[in-house]
């Protein structure tokens, strides 16, 4: 069963969380992942996309992520904590800013490009750009209970 955004929300709301204190510039919409991603737009009269549909593109954006795995690790980019941004503008593109779980990833020139794919092929999506950052860098306690759960980690 897949959860709601107000299920999501509300699971990000209430994670612990020991980094910055400051309030979300935008809380109409849930962090795409555990408490680590931003997202850039906070209603319709900002981006210009029917809330709707806005709620449709970010859910089927999440789901895109859902597919894409670290190989070396059995959990998907989404729940392991490594997409810390993503931004819709008006023209429907749509920036990503993620991490790797190491700077020597050995897939570190290819995964860029799967989240890219999978995200371009999103219903609505014009383009997707990724944009590989280390800052901050990323820890197992930006993963969520999801993946926390499937890597016996709790």
């Amino acid at each position: 069963m897949s959860e709601t955004m107000e299920q999501a929300k509300t699971r990000i709301e209430n994670a612990p969380w020991d980094g910055p204190q400051d309030e979300p510039k935008h809380k109409d919409l849930p962090e795409p992942c555990a408490h680590t991603v931003e997202t850039a737009k906070s209603s319709h009269d900002e981006v210009g996309i029917p809330h709707e549909e806005l709620d449709r593109i970010t859910d089927a954006l999440i789901a895109a992520l859902k597919t894409i795995y670290d190989p070396e690790i059995p959990v998907d980019v989404y729940e392991l904590g490594l997409i810390y941004k993503i931004d819709i503008n008006a023209d429907r593109e749509v920036d990503v800013e993620m991490t790797l779980t190491a700077p020597g990833c050995p897939v570190a020139g290819d995964m860029p490009v799967w989240v890219e794919n999978a995200l371009s092929a999103v219903e609505g999506v014009s383009i997707a750009r990724v944009k590989i950052v280390f800052t901050p860098p990323w820890d197992p306690s930006r993963m969520s209970d999801e993946a926390r759960v499937a890597l016996n980690m709790f």
